[in-house]
């Protein structure tokens, strides 16, 4: 959290919605005045100013899908990926996270995502994570599903389980509407969001699991929340007639080559917003972390890459490079993804928010980045590294 007074001084701010010209003070890592660009403010005692001459401040990316602690591990054990440092999340403009365990969850657990994300917290970002991992039964803290969203203060739901997916457990219906009935009650009685985040592979049975769950049980769609959507365009189709049954989609922002059966996450927002299902029904993450490996008929591992969590401010980037306007594709990455996870005070600039904010350049590149008031990307250069990455 940032000490002392900060005034944000000319910012255009996008609050996600635009707001025009305003000087922001921000104390105590909060938003404490919004008033109208005056040029100048009065001195106070231990304030700092910061002009920001016009430019463009948004909230602080939310990313709902990170590995934390690494993912990979589909190709042996020298496949793993080492753990996500604090910079690669700031340089990305990521104030606020989200950690997921993969496809392992042997060498992998629970309690080292939990501690990765209290870590986070104590070097000044805001970090979350969900419980369980690919497989089913998932593996948890505290022996349950339930008890880890109520008792686990981190968790905030489950995820990311398997489906449609050769890596999977190869759930059935009923694993399925069990889970995301643990996750809707957990999130009654916690005030949680309680949500089941969903992989999806290239598997032929797609969403028909979580199609089932709304036809067949009592479960609330807002429980649902299913990632990488855009990996093929069959898969994308039937998303977004979900998303009109009130299923919140989460592309992903992976790579995409030319010819691939795929939509980059830039082309499926367009195409998401397109379509006219509401647009509050769609987030973009970015399986920072994760391993993205490409897989021969057999299942073997062909080739690999790994994500990285400034796609998604390369997306955004893309987005506004294409005319979109900043404050209609903005709640995609801040806004909806703090509503479906219910979030308090992130994903919006305004009076009583946390103080998370991405200074964009002219170029709709990062510039700048605070976190809970205080500075960790300036100019475009890093000032807050994590503990061990200057060892690194």
């Amino acid at each position: 959290m940032g000490s002392g007074l900060l005034w944000l001084l000319d910012a255009d701010v996008f609050a996600p919605a635009a707001c025009g010209r305003l000087d922001v003070l921000v104390g105590g890592g909060k938003v404490l005045a919004m008033l109208p660009a005056s040029g100048e403010r009065p001195a106070l005692p231990g304030c700092t100013t910061f002009d920001l001459h016009g430019s463009r401040l948004i909230p602080g990316l939310i990313d709902a899908h990170v590995h934390l602690t690494g993912g990979g591990g589909e190709s042996g054990p020298a496949s793993r990926v080492p753990a996500v440092a604090l910079s690669a999340l700031t340089r990305g403009g990521v104030t606020s996270c989200v950690g997921v365990l993969g496809t392992d969850g042997t060498t992998r657990d629970v309690p080292s995502l939990v501690a990765c994300a209290l870590g986070l917290r104590e070097q000044g970002l805001s970090a979350w994570c969900w419980t369980g991992g690919y497989q089913v039964p998932p593996r948890t803290l505290t022996g349950s599903v339930r008890s880890d969203i109520v008792f686990v203060d981190p968790i905030v739901g489950a995820g990311e389980i398997a489906i449609s997916d050769h890596r999977s457990s190869q759930p059935t219906f009923d694993e399925i509407a069990r889970l995301a009935a643990d996750c809707h009650v957990a999130g009654m009685m916690s005030g949680k969001a309680g949500v089941l985040h969903l992989h999806l592979g290239d598997g032929a049975r797609g969403l028909d699991l979580v199609r089932r769950c709304l036809d067949e049980t009592e479960l609330p769609a807002r429980v649902f929340h299913p990632t990488h959507v855009n990996r093929n365009t069959r898969l994308f189709a039937e998303a977004l007639l979900l998303a009109a049954r009130g299923i919140t989609l989460d592309v992903t922002a992976f790579p995409v080559e030319d010819g691939e059966d795929a939509y980059s996450a830039a082309d499926a927002i367009e195409r998401f917003f397109a379509s006219g299902a509401p647009r509050e029904r769609l987030t973009c993450s970015s399986d920072g972390g994760g391993c993205l490996p490409t897989f021969d008929a057999s299942g073997r591992v062909v080739t690999m890459d790994v994500g990285q969590p400034a796609a998604l401010a390369d997306t955004l980037r893309v987005l506004l490079g294409r005319g979109a306007a900043l404050a209609e594709v903005l709640p995609v990455f801040t806004s909806n993804v703090a509503e479906l996870l219910r979030l308090k005070n992130k994903g919006r600039i305004a009076v009583g928010a946390d103080a998370d904010f991405v200074v964009l350049g002219s170029d709709h590149e990062v510039r700048d980045v605070i976190a809970g008031g205080r500075f960790m990307v300036r100019g475009g250069e890093v000032s807050v590294r994590g503990m061990f990455e200057a060892a690194q």
